[in-house]
C-alpha cells in the first residue's frame, strides 16, 4: 500500500506554479507526491496579456519544461468537479480522477463579461493568449481602416491595455471608458504623469458614467452617449470559477474561498486556496487579486504545508503591498510606491526608469520558478509591518 501524502495543485498560473515547485523542493526527502493540473501545457504570463493584445509575440514557456527535474506529475486537463468528502478531483468531466490528501486550489479569476448586456458577445477580453491574439488580429484590421477602439475599465489592466494599443497603433482612435478617473488609487503626481501619457498617445478618456450596453460598433453609456468602437476590449469586473461553490466549499458572495489565518479553507482545512481564488483578509482589509499578493500566498502555503507535514507550528499569513507598477507602452511607465494597505506614499517613478522597473517585475516569475527547483527563493518583499501585526491575546 502506498502511504505517500498526495498533494494536488489545481491551476498552473503564477501562484499554482510556484506552490507546486516550492513544495517539490521542500518535500523532496519526504513521502510526498505532487500532481499539477492545468488545461494548457503552456504557462500563461497574465501580466503580459495587454502586450499580446497589442500585437506583440511573447516567449513561450512550457509547463513540463518549468517543472522538469522536480518530480511533479503534470496532468493536462480542466478540473470539472471536486468531492471534498471523498477527497477527489474530476478532470475533464471524469476522464481522470485524482485523489488528494491536500488540495491546493489555484484556479485564479477571469474578467467577467456578464455584468453588462452585449459584453459577452461584442467585446474581447485578456482572459488568455488565444483571446488576446484574436483581438490583436482584429486591431490590425481596424488600424488599417483608421478605426476606433474602446477599452472598458479604468483599472490597471485597462490603463496598460489602452496605452499599449495606442503606442503600437498610432493611427487608431483609442477611448478609455471608466466610471472613475483612471489612477484614482495613485498619488497626485503619479496620476498626473499617467494622464500626461494619455494626452501624448492621443487617448480619449471618458469618465463619470456607467456602461449600459456593448453594441457591435459602439459602447452605450448611461447618459445616452454612444462611444464609437470598431473593436471593444472589456477589462472590468472579476469572476472566479464556480467549482468551489458547487462542491460545497465555503465561499464569499463573489465565489472566493473563505480562509482562516493560515490560508486553509474554513470549511475544509485540507483545501488550501491561494491567489485570486482565496478571500484573504489582513487587519487593514481584504487583499485584492494581483500577482504581487498572489505569489506570496503560494510561497506561504507551500511552506505551511511542509511545516505541517513535519509536525511544526504554522504562523498566520501576513502580507503588505509595496507598489503599483503600471506599464504605459514599452518605453514609459509609472510606479506608485504604497503603504501596506495599498494606499499611495509620496514616492513614485516615471518614464524609462519606471519602464525598466516594471519590466523587471513582469519578467521575474519564470526565473523564480527555475531557481525554486534548487533552492528556497524568497518571493515576498513585505509582510506589512505594523499594519498586519495582530496583537497577542
Amino acid at each position: 500500500m502506498n502511504n505517500d501524502h498526495r498533494i494536488v495543485v489545481l491551476g498552473a498560473g503564477y501562484t499554482g506554479m510556484l506552490a507546486a515547485i516550492r513544495l517539490a523542493h521542500r518535500t523532496r526527502r519526504t513521502a510526498v507526491r505532487i500532481t499539477l493540473v492545468n488545461p494548457s501545457a503552456r504557462f500563461t504570463e497574465r501580466l503580459r496579456m495587454h502586450q499580446v493584445a497589442a500585437g506583440q509575440e511573447l516567449a513561450e514557456h512550457r509547463i513540463p519544461d518549468l517543472i522538469d527535474g522536480t518530480g511533479i506529475a503534470f496532468v493536462q486537463g480542466a478540473a470539472t468537479a471536486i468531492d471534498p468528502d471523498a477527497r477527489t478531483v474530476a478532470i475533464d468531466d471524469g476522464a481522470v480522477t485524482l485523489h488528494y490528501d491536500t488540495l491546493v486550489y489555484a484556479l485564479g479569476s477571469a474578467t467577467d463579461t456578464s455584468l453588462v448586456p452585449g459584453a459577452d458577445v461584442h467585446a474581447y477580453t485578456l482572459n488568455g493568449p488565444q483571446i488576446a491574439a484574436r483581438f490583436a488580429a482584429r486591431l490590425d484590421e481596424v488600424a488599417a481602416a483608421g478605426g476606433t477602439v474602446a477599452v472598458c475599465g479604468g483599472g490597471l489592466t485597462g490603463i496598460e491595455a489602452a496605452t499599449e494599443i495606442a503606442e503600437a497603433h498610432p493611427g487608431l482612435r483609442v477611448t478609455l471608458i471608466s466610471r472613475d478617473t483612471p489612477g484614482t488609487m495613485m498619488g497626485d503626481k503619479a496620476r498626473a504623469h499617467l494622464h500626461k501619457v494619455f494626452d501624448r498617445l492621443g487617448i480619449s478618456v471618458r469618465t463619470g458614467t456607467a456602461i449600459t450596453k456593448v453594441l457591435p460598433d459602439a459602447v452605450h453609456l448611461a447618459d445616452g452617449e454612444l462611444v464609437p468602437s470598431d473593436a471593444t476590449l472589456w477589462t472590468t469586473g472579476v469572476k472566479v470559477p464556480p467549482l468551489a461553490a458547487e462542491a460545497g466549499i465555503a465561499v464569499d458572495d463573489r465565489g472566493m474561498v473563505l480562509v482562516d489565518a493560515t490560508l486553509r479553507s474554513v470549511s475544509h482545512p485540507d483545501i488550501r486556496p491561494i491567489g485570486d481564488a482565496a478571500a484573504v483578509r489582513m487587519p487593514w482589509g481584504r487583499i485584492h487579486g494581483t500577482c504581487q499578493s498572489g505569489i506570496p500566498t503560494a510561497q506561504y502555503t507551500a511552506d505551511a504545508i511542509t511545516r505541517e507535514l513535519r509536525g511544526r507550528r504554522v504562523k498566520p499569513f501576513r502580507f503588505g503591498y509595496i507598489h503599483q507598477p503600471v506599464s504605459l507602452g514599452r518605453r514609459d511607465a509609472v510606479i506608485q510606491f504604497t503603504r501596506a494597505d495599498d494606499t499611495p506614499r509620496r514616492a513614485y517613478l516615471k518614464g524609462r526608469l519606471a519602464a525598466l522597473y516594471k519590466e523587471t517585475v513582469s519578467s521575474s516569475p519564470v526565473p523564480v520558478y527555475r531557481l525554486s527547483r534548487r533552492m528556497n527563493v524568497r518571493a515576498q518583499v513585505s509582510k506589512g509591518g505594523r499594519a498586519t501585526r495582530v496583537p497577542a491575546a
